[in-house]
């Protein structure tokens, strides 16, 4: 894991915790929640306060979230908020701990230039011990303090202010005059300073937890949806709509489709997403490469494909699905009949443009876990659980890679992966009308009928007809087999729109 540490891969924009003063301040608020206090002078923290050496020390990674349901947060700087957060139990935590300190910046700058701020991600449940619990998920509210209850007394100075200035009586109650001016040597002026941090409660819809050996729940979705890694106990009592498991795969893939959750990497032949077929392609190899104890030292780029010749026999059906995606997008080969069935098929799957499209990228970073880099960009704590178990020539070649090719230019890998960020607003109907008309192809995703001519509108699957350029309303389809299979003329009943 070194390795990894040094190239700035693990652990990394972590913030720095080395004066005796701030390291004072989170002793005081690290006692306040749990009770403990550390004996380190210099350690590092998460965008939640938590510490790797101080979780080294007390032997638990989550001592600032017991049972990994309620996650408590520690604050000394809001420079925090563009941290990482080590063993999240949440695919959401983050996000929603960094939108609050965002939101309640300037409060949080005054409080934390004096005292540590602690609070917690209240959750909905207190303990997640059965799969029904998942669905009992439904807010996260977050309410925090300093350790000195900075908050809680200017608020009560707030009331007592009020009451002065409105009860006629007031100027001779000499009691709450003095607990006026004693709060007020605690809390300053805050009637030109506020101190006020708004509870905010957050909505938790669609997420990951790592609770049950991993579960992906998409609750917001037209047909709800939990997707666990694999079958485990109690999965007949969730009441949701539908419970799949890794091993369903093409139900995983049919409903991703029909949810409009996403699309092919390819659609249709071109250079560009060839390439990324193709790195996909020599993580492969290099895997293969590496278990067979080959010396990855000076590879590149060039010296690839003697290697991919050197193991042709020994290379998976991972790589030998996606050598027929890669041939038909670039040098316009045969098209691929590659089913969910298929070891490659969610390598060359993306997530489309939508709010979750990290999620289901996550989720399909899971399902294709030789793509190391994939892995890395989407799904980090398992990453992390696959790297060490790698030969050592490979944990070598993927920090190199990392950290030359992928660090480099993050924002240029993730768009040729995953695509543009998808856009918060929703699109105009009138404006996505437009795009359509001037260009029939938009949006559109293939199938196994009429490959690159497809999209969804409304929930309802629309095909363009290549000599009219009209959509037409698809009706009766069947079982979903290949994306990119070959028209067949007895496949669907069409009706003109």
């Amino acid at each position: 894991m070194m390795r990894l540490v040094k190239a700035g891969l693990m652990f990394g924009n972590l913030y720095e915790v080395s004066s005796p003063a701030l390291v004072e301040r989170y002793n005081r608020a690290l006692e306040h929640l749990t009770g403990k206090r550390t004996a380190l002078t210099e350690f590092h923290i998460d965008i939640v306060g938590a510490s790797p050496e101080i979780a080294h020390e007390f032997d638990d990674e989550l001592y600032l979230n017991p049972h990994g349901a309620n996650q408590m947060f520690i604050l000394l700087s809001t420079d925090q908020k563009t941290a990482p957060l080590l063993n999240s139990q949440f695919s959401t935590s983050r996000s929603i701990l960094k939108q609050y300190i965002e939101a309640n910046e300037d409060q949080l700058f005054a409080l934390t230039a004096r005292e540590a701020v602690a609070g917690e991600l209240m959750n909905s449940v207190f303990k997640i011990a059965e799969p029904a619990d998942l669905l009992d998920i439904n807010q996260i509210e977050i309410t925090a303090d300093t350790t000195q209850s900075h908050v809680a007394e200017a608020e009560e100075l707030s009331a007592q202010i009020d009451r002065f200035m409105s009860d006629d009586d007031a100027w001779w109650d000499d009691v709450l005059i003095a607990d006026m001016i004693e709060l007020a040597k605690r809390t300053g002026n805050i009637q030109r300073n506020p101190v006020k941090l708004d509870s905010q409660t957050f909505t938790q819809g669609n997420y990951f937890t790592s609770h049950f050996g991993g579960a992906y729940v998409f609750r917001d979705a037209n047909t709800p949806t939990i997707i666990l890694r694999e079958k485990i106990d109690g999965m007949d009592a969730i009441e949701i709509e539908q419970v799949l498991t890794f091993e369903d795969r093409e139900g995983i893939a049919n409903w991703l489709r029909d949810e409009g959750l996403s699309q092919l990497i390819v659609q249709r032949p071109n250079q560009d997403s060839a390439l990324v077929i193709r790195q996909k392609m020599d993580f492969i190899v290099v895997s293969v490469a590496a278990d067979q104890g080959h010396d990855l030292s000076g590879l590149s780029r060039q010296n690839m494909r003697t290697l991919e010749r050197r193991y042709a026999n020994d290379l998976p059906e991972e790589f030998l699905g996606l050598m027929d995606v890669w041939r038909w997008a670039s040098m316009g080969g045969r098209v691929p009949k590659i089913g969910p069935a298929h070891p490659s098929f969610f390598y060359a799957v993306r997530g489309s443009q939508h709010k979750d499209r990290d999620l289901v990228n996550m989720l399909l970073s899971d399902l294709s876990r030789l793509d190391f880099r994939q892995l890395f960009i989407m799904h980090k704590p398992l990453f992390y659980e696959r790297y060490a178990t790698w030969p050592e020539e490979k944990k070598d070649f993927v920090v190199r890679f990392l950290e030359q090719e992928y660090a480099m230019d993050k924002a240029g890998a993730r768009e040729a992966l995953f695509g543009e960020e998808p856009s918060m607003e929703p699109e105009p109907a009138s404006q996505r009308a437009d795009k359509l008309k001037a260009n029939p192809w938009a949006g559109m995703r293939p199938n196994e009928s009429n490959p690159s001519m497809n999209r969804i509108v409304d929930g309802q699957l629309y095909e363009v007809d290549i000599e009219s350029g009209q959509s037409v309303k698809v009706a009766n389809t069947k079982p979903y087999v290949s994306p990119w299979g070959r028209p067949d003329k007895k496949y669907r009943k069409r009706k003109r729109r």
